[in-house]
């Protein structure tokens, strides 16, 4: 389906000359990122990680013989616990651009992996069940034209689920998301795992901060063809965003 591109945040010069300069710019810093991600990840959800994503993939509804593709996988974060729901029968496929990340993902997961980008998947119309994305959507260039592709490569009655770092509606939250994002855990990363890995966070939390409202992420879904787009929020800034291709 065409429609205007959603981009999900601003230009953030302060990483990225011109937008065109973004790919590069996030390509590199995942690569040298890679080998810290895990570890900051865990730090981040304060070690409940794991249980949330796997949580949230049965929620969405995926079980055992379904087909799964895992964009933006990184180190399998999501891929792990899709596997084993899936059957372990290498149903579920995780794909990143990040050289580096699936190397790492390589380390800790023998489910088959595959360099490309969401917004031009390299697999045929209505071949999976469902299509995850954890915490990837800020790091796309079009909104639009990652959804329609989601689509594309899903059966009818396929599902989607986004799983995604949103602001707080209370200016308390706000708050907090600064202070522990924002300030916390790049502080601790560039401690403990160096300046890439503090660089990495700080941009994570720029990301956050300026991306479009949920609400935009759910109409962008509707644009794209999906039925019934919805969004559940877990401890106030962990958002699903789950949605259905036509039958």
């Amino acid at each position: 389906m065409t429609g205007k591109p959603v981009r999900p945040h601003p230009t953030l010069d302060r990483y990225y000359p011109t937008d065109e300069d973004r790919s590069e710019f996030v390509s590199d810093m995942f690569d040298e990122g890679a080998r810290s991600y895990e570890w900051v990840c865990w730090v981040m959800s304060l070690g409940t990680g794991a249980q949330y994503r796997a949580q949230a993939l049965r929620n969405a509804g995926l079980a055992k013989g379904m087909k799964v593709l895992d964009v933006a996988t990184g180190t399998g974060l999501v891929l792990r616990p899709a596997d084993e729901l899936s059957g372990a029968q290498k149903l579920a496929i995780g794909l990143d651009p990040s050289r580096g990340m699936l190397r790492e993902c390589r380390k800790r997961s023998s489910a088959p992996l595959v360099q490309a980008r969401g917004e031009s998947l390299p697999f045929p119309d209505q071949h999976f069940d469902m299509v995850s994305m954890g915490y990837g959507l800020r790091h796309v260039s079009d909104l639009h034209g990652l959804f329609c592709e989601y689509r594309r490569v899903l059966k009818p009655g396929g599902r989607l689920l986004l799983l995604e770092i949103t602001q707080p509606k209370s200016a308390a939250g706000r708050q907090f998301n600064r202070l522990f994002l924002g300030n916390l855990v790049p502080g601790i990363a560039r401690i403990l795992k160096g300046a890439e890995a503090g660089r990495m966070m700080h941009y994570f939390w720029d990301t956050v901060r300026y991306c479009v409202p949920p609400d935009q992420i759910v109409a962008s879904l509707g644009g794209a063809g999906f039925d019934s787009p919805s969004r559940t929020v877990m401890g106030g800034i962990l958002s699903e965003f789950v949605a259905t291709r036509p039958s």
